[in-house]
């Protein structure tokens, strides 16, 4: 049987007429831990265009991207015990794998939740991939249950307003107590972050230090960068806690941490792709994020940051997506239903 599927069969720009294409394959067969599920609905995110950008097709087929993905189960591989057909689901995928703007596609039930009830496809599937990124990077990494001596019990989240950001600060207020302190240039994003829970918002374009001062609660214990990491080192270095932690998830060419050595700060990366990629033992810790955060949001906790719906998927309405995505003015996540 055949499916559609969007796809690239050259690295480039996305203003090229030919840069993401329409086109059929072969419907996948679900074998060992793998569930073969027809694709609902799907987000973009920044790794889908760094992969077009950089990444050139392996066969002379097109590649294809997309991972954030809800969908229904229809087969199970004869490992997979935790679902089974009929289950509407939502994950990240796997970055070494087939993506998932296809209408089915295969993906390790170790890495997939089932989806939440009480919002639809479109909105539930902004959330997996960004949502995996911020609760490891936060519960994971920089471990922000473990307070930092002396510091302030607050988080400085850079980049508040994007899709990363936007849960980040959700699940900060739905898990913590911390207070949050979100990074926002413009009066859209200002107000989107508010509206998140970010208890303080601060202006990116201007120098930090002074601002976060001006707050009076003291020197953050934490920091969580999720672009331009390598630009904010001095600034960050000025404002975070002795003993504070860093993570980041952007990937700068070089980023000098020698600023950091003087209060021994910790730098966490967050790749959420590491536990998929190398089969960690831990792998299935991404089932129990994904149940959890959808128990988070049937509860009323944690809603969804999909904030455009750029129609069905094809390679049309994809490359709009990605341009939008590129041109670094995207608020929240956009999202794409049905084939």
């Amino acid at each position: 049987m055949m499916m559609k599927a969007v796809g690239y069969t050259s690295i480039g720009p996305i203003d090229r007429p030919e840069s993401l294409i329409d086109f059929e394959a072969d419907t996948p067969t679900a074998t060992g831990h793998d569930l073969l599920v027809r694709v609902q609905a799907i987000s973009v995110n920044p790794v889908d265009t760094k992969i077009r950008r950089r990444r050139a097709p392996e066969t002379d087929k097109p590649a294809v991207l997309g991972w954030d993905a809800v969908g229904e189960v229809v087969a199970t591989g004869g490992q997979a015990t935790a679902f089974k057909p009929g289950d509407i689901v939502w994950y990240a995928g796997a970055i070494n794998r087939a993506g998932t703007n296809s209408e089915f596609h295969l993906v390790d039930e170790r890495i997939v939740g089932h989806a939440p009830k009480s919002v639809d496809i479109a909105a539930a599937a902004a959330l997996p991939l960004t949502t995996l990124t911020a609760y490891e990077m936060l519960f994971d990494r920089i471990d922000v249950t473990r307070p930092v001596p002396g510091a302030a019990n607050a988080i400085v989240i850079i980049g508040g307003a994007g899709g990363v950001g936007s849960i980040t600060i959700q699940l900060l207020r739905a898990l913590t107590d911390l207070t949050v302190i979100a990074t926002a240039s413009r009066p859209e994003t200002r107000d989107w972050v508010t509206e998140l829970g970010a208890h303080h918002v601060v202006d990116h374009s201007q120098p930090l230090a002074e601002q976060i001062e001006a707050l009076g609660i003291g020197a953050p214990a934490f920091v969580f960068s999720t672009n331009f990491s390598d630009t904010y080192v001095p600034q960050i270095a000025e404002f975070i806690a002795p003993q504070g932690r860093f993570g980041l998830i952007d990937d700068p060419k070089n980023i000098d941490i020698m600023p950091f050595k003087s209060k021994s700060v910790s730098i966490h990366w967050e790749m959420m792709y590491t536990r998929s990629t190398y089969t960690t033992p831990d792998m299935a810790r991404q089932r129990d994020i994904l149940n959890e955060t959808a128990q988070l949001i049937d509860a009323g906790k944690i809603r969804s940051t999909a904030t455009q719906t750029s129609g069905k998927i094809n390679a049309q309405n994809l490359i709009h997506a990605h341009a939008l995505l590129e041109s670094g003015k995207a608020k929240g996540k956009i999202v794409l239903e049905g084939f």
